[in-house]
């Protein structure tokens, strides 16, 4: 007898070779266009060496420039030399240590919450957040441009997923009436500081529409914490709202200059997500020098050091943004306060509208010396393609001048071979 030939099944390996985004993607190699995965060879400083050549670093996420300070490199030393290069295991049962512990009570404190858990990496904070507290019969409203972890936690979870349209409160109330019927609890979860549009969210007129609505709201405040309010505590504080936020959720990877992540809440439900948290259960914990840094960095944000910090960044996103839109860039609008003033966060988006545009427009000013991200569909909608640009407090006024200098130059040059970009002001 012969053998049974195996069954005609389809091939799960398929889609990885026939993916449009795939031969995008070659083709982007190819051309030598690609913005991804380039090899940085220096620490995340305002100048970097990437590639083999000196370019200034304007797409990074360490926005107080503390991945570089001496007492942050020492605090993660002083964690490897006390507790070795990893814990082995997970908080669980062999892999929480004492800075652990310091770092939940000063991250509570420091958002004035009743307490704080400690996850291996932000998005397993957002995964192991919504995918533990709502289930089937839950309903999750979300704003489309929150970060892709909330978007994953709320797929884990199975609850009913409502969308609405960017920072749009007529779409949110829109969305908390359907809610209302679909029998289950109601959990509204919105970025404080959006990670590709650098604006922010108004978060006074949404806690007013979950309360109404009966709503729990979470904010994730990974581009804000480090970077807002007087204290640095994020979006909730710098507009005066942190009583009427249930949970916020933040990472150690931007100004906290290291790698992690943390939810922050009432006792209760914090300690309920410590023993049912199964991204926090059932993986490794961070490694001690990241646990270090982390806390030595909040060490000095929450230091007499740490306002002033926080206001030199801001004072160099402002000058980003209106040095590129004196230079004819379509740049994200300043966010107003309630205090009649307003605001530019790091985060400062340069839109360019195609895809292809924008490789191309990365490559020339990575060919000028300027390193920026850049934001292709889906990461952003169809037509909405951009460079993101991003400072840090440690960025000099020269520095960002020899950035604005090269954007100017390559605006010229790239306008002349493939047309005009968008003009200032197309951003709002």
């Amino acid at each position: 007898m012969h053998p049974s030939s195996p069954p005609a099944v389809p091939d799960v390996f398929a889609k990885a070779r026939s993916h449009e985004r795939v031969a995008i993607m070659a083709a982007a190699r190819a051309a030598d266009v690609l913005p991804y995965f380039r090899t940085l060879t220096s620490p995340a400083l305002p100048i970097v060496s990437m590639e083999g050549v000196e370019r200034v670093m304007l797409g990074s996420n360490n926005y107080l420039g503390l991945t570089d300070d001496p007492r942050v490199r020492q605090g993660a030393r002083d964690a490897l030399d006390a507790y070795g290069t990893g814990l082995t295991g997970s908080r669980l049962l062999n892999g929480t240590i004492p800075l652990h512990l310091e770092l939940e009570e000063r991250i509570a404190s420091w958002l004035h919450t009743e307490s704080a858990l400690v996850f291996t990496t932000g998005h397993q904070a957002n995964l192991g957040v919504l995918g533990t507290l709502l289930g089937p019969g839950d309903t999750v409203v979300v704003d489309s441009g929150d970060h892709a972890s909330i978007l994953d936690g709320c797929l884990l979870s199975k609850a009913k997923l409502r969308a609405f349209r960017h920072n749009r409160l007529d779409k949110l109330e829109r969305q908390l009436e359907r809610a209302a019927g679909d029998g289950g609890g109601v959990l509204v979860v919105v970025d404080g500081v959006f990670s590709m549009e650098g604006d922010i969210a108004p978060l006074a007129e949404i806690a007013t529409l979950a309360e109404r609505h009966g709503a729990r709201l979470m904010v994730d405040e990974a581009h804000a914490a480090g970077v807002l309010g007087a204290r640095g505590a994020g979006t909730a504080e710098l507009l005066g709202v942190e009583a009427r936020i249930d949970l916020r959720m933040g990472t150690f990877s931007k100004s906290l200059a290291s790698c992690g992540g943390f939810v922050a809440g009432p006792a209760d439900v914090v300690d309920f997500l410590r023993i049912s948290s199964r991204s926090f259960l059932f993986t490794a914990s961070a490694v001690p020098a990241a646990v270090g840094a982390a806390l030595a960095a909040l060490k000095v944000i929450d230091s007499p050091e740490g306002p002033p910090l926080l206001q030199v960044v801001l004072d160099n996103a402002r000058y980003l943004r209106s040095g590129l839109l004196e230079r004819g860039f379509a740049v994200g609008a300043a966010q107003a306060l309630p205090d009649g003033s307003d605001i530019v966060t790091p985060i400062v988006p340069v839109l360019v509208g195609d895809d292809w545009k924008a490789a191309l427009l990365w490559r020339a000013l990575y060919d000028a010396g300027v390193f920026v991200n850049t934001a292709l569909h889906p990461a952003v909608p169809p037509g909405g393609a951009l460079l993101r640009t991003s400072v840090m407090a440690t960025h000099d006024r020269p520095t960002l001048d020899r950035a604005l200098e090269a954007f100017t130059s390559v605006k010229i040059a790239f306008e002349a071979e493939h047309g005009p970009l968008p003009g200032p002001g197309a951003i709002t």
